[in-house]
């Protein structure tokens, strides 16, 4: 199991294939926010999706590394509620 405390603000979230997923936010609970704004990779929403610490294989270099590639990681995503992410 990932510690928690290892996460950090404004990190690099990856997929397992090293392909940018996220940045993020704070923790909330057991779940990594990412930031609603991530411009540098064209991601620009009007509200924050959540990724479980239980999806994160690693904190490694300076970047949360998640268990799935990243193309299986948007599936993983979560609206505040815990709802599925619709349209990823």
């Amino acid at each position: 199991m990932i510690d928690a405390s290892e996460i950090k603000e404004h990190m690099e979230v990856v997929g397992a294939d090293g392909v940018h997923v996220g940045i993020v936010d704070h923790m909330d609970g057991n779940r990594l926010k990412l930031t609603k704004n991530d411009e540098k990779h064209g991601v620009v929403s009007d509200h924050h999706h959540y990724v479980p610490l239980a999806d994160v294989g690693s904190v490694d270099n300076g970047k949360v590394w998640l268990s799935a590639n990243a193309s299986e990681a948007k599936i993983l995503m979560q609206e505040k509620d815990g709802s599925p992410v619709e349209g990823v």
